[in-house]
């Protein structure tokens, strides 16, 4: 069955259609027939907009009219062709053209100073005026860079073993941003296979400069590491930074002992210990020498009730903070092993750079068919990966909910609408109302400057 023939019927008959030409079998994953119905009766187009549209989209004489038209976006369609540069007038706009195209993915980018689809008349000018002017500060951590420190999963596979990498990211990460930075608009969203993409909205946030946006990457950098050096993280001065020794003290260690140490079983090889070992400055292998010499005569006895990755961490910490050896920088070397294992790995491009497309929230991700779900940061623990809504259970559940009338909405029928609902909730409207109160202080200081300048 083609998707022209799907197309034709309404969306519930398309449903019920492809599931007799498939034996009444759902196909798990993505499926783009079943796209085509996420897209018409599940997407919130109507959230996004508001979103992207920070309050311009109402009749404040404040309200800039044009800005919702100068935010680009990007449709990846399912045959690799990628559309850069579309721009909407309005929701309506954006959802027609997304039903039509039918992209396997929609990327987000900035806010320019003009129309991006005009962007080739204003080159012809001769200014240079096609430019970004506001973009959301973002971050992406994805999985897979950390395949040196996790031992269930790798490349863009995931698990619930290592899944309290991303927790860790996200506790780490928002606690600084909204602490040391005083941000409070952000979002976190669920990649929909292997990571978790931050979005700041602050008024503050999308303005930044790509060299502040830089500074702030920056600030969150420590691990320098690659598969092919001892050394991952690098600390600078006597003591950690403030955010460094809060994110230890509350979040790195106690993941590190409690969950990490004994899913990845981080000591339960020679080549996993090794790896450790390697991290310790010992210029005459003698601390080196003792543990190994610990854990080879493998003294866990069978009654032993210790798992034997937290017994020979234990026995590390002991030997490293004994003082019994005089190496500089021992002491620290336990926090090392710890940032090592546990730190937020973030791309640092994409944070840095107000130019870079980032997936919108509740696209459905084409290899798993799951979707971008926002995540709660204070309840981060409970966020399981492999639980989010996908777009055949969606669609199975549009089917068996048909009858429900009482429902305003169809996603209200769905797993998704817990998503939705939260996505407003604890984000869209706390934003829509800063966005009202900013532009109305604003407003009101123009005024009384013109005023000012009128009675002068």
């Amino acid at each position: 069955m083609t998707r022209d023939e799907v197309s034709k019927g309404s969306d519930d008959m398309m449903i019920d259609e492809y599931e007799q030409k498939q034996g009444n079998v759902v196909p798990d994953g993505f499926n783009s027939h079943y796209l085509k119905v996420y897209y018409g009766k599940l997407f919130p187009y109507a959230d996004i907009f508001k979103w992207m549209s920070y309050g311009n989209d109402g009749k404040h004489p404040a309200c800039d009219q044009s800005y919702f038209s100068r935010r680009e976006f990007s449709f990846t369609l399912d045959n690799e062709v990628y559309l850069r540069f579309q721009s909407f007038n309005s929701m309506s706009e954006l959802e027609n053209s997304v039903k039509e195209k039918c992209p396997v993915k929609i990327d987000i980018g900035p806010v320019y100073s003009v129309d991006p689809s005009k962007r080739h008349a204003y080159a012809q000018s001769g200014d240079n005026v096609f430019t970004p002017v506001e973009r959301e500060l973002i971050f992406d951590i994805d999985m897979s860079d950390y395949d040196d420190v996790r031992y269930c999963c790798s490349g863009a596979d995931v698990c619930l073993e290592c899944w309290p990498l991303m927790t860790i990211a996200i506790k780490v990460i928002d606690t600084s941003l909204r602490d040391d930075f005083g941000f409070s608009h952000i979002l976190w969203v669920y990649s929909g296979r292997r990571g978790v993409h931050c979005w700041v909205c602050d008024g503050k946030a999308r303005r930044l400069t790509n060299e502040q946006r830089a500074a702030i990457a920056d600030y969150f950098r420590v691990y320098k590491g690659n598969e092919n050096s001892h050394k991952k993280v690098s600390f600078t001065g006597l003591a950690l930074h403030p955010f460094l020794a809060r994110s230890y003290t509350e979040v790195l260690m106690d993941f590190f002992e409690r969950k990490l140490l004994l899913s990845q079983e981080i000591f339960s090889t020679e080549e996993r210990y090794e790896k450790i070992l390697d991290m310790i400055p010992d210029p005459d292998q003698s601390i080196t020498s003792e543990l190994r010499g610990k854990w080879q005569e493998k003294r866990r006895t069978a009654n032993s009730k210790d798992d034997i990755n937290v017994l020979r961490w234990e026995q590390l910490k002991n030997v490293l903070q004994s003082g019994k050896h005089k190496v500089q920088g021992l002491r620290r070397c336990v926090e090392e092993i710890v940032f090592s294992f546990t730190y937020p790995r973030l791309d640092m491009e994409v944070s840095k750079h107000m130019n870079h497309l980032l997936k919108a929230p509740f696209c459905v991700h084409p290899k798993t068919g799951r979707v971008c779900v926002p995540i709660d940061p204070n309840r981060c623990e409970e966020f399981d990966p492999t639980a989010v809504p996908t777009l055949s259970n969606l669609l199975e559940q549009l089917n068996i909910g048909g009858l429900r009338a009482e429902v305003d909405n169809d996603w209200d029928r769905t797993s998704l609408g817990k998503s939705i609902r939260f996505f407003r909730s604890s984000f869209l409207q706390p934003l829509l109302k800063s966005c009202k109160e900013e532009m109305e202080s604003s407003y009101s200081a123009k005024l009384q400057q013109s005023k000012n300048s009128f009675s002068w």
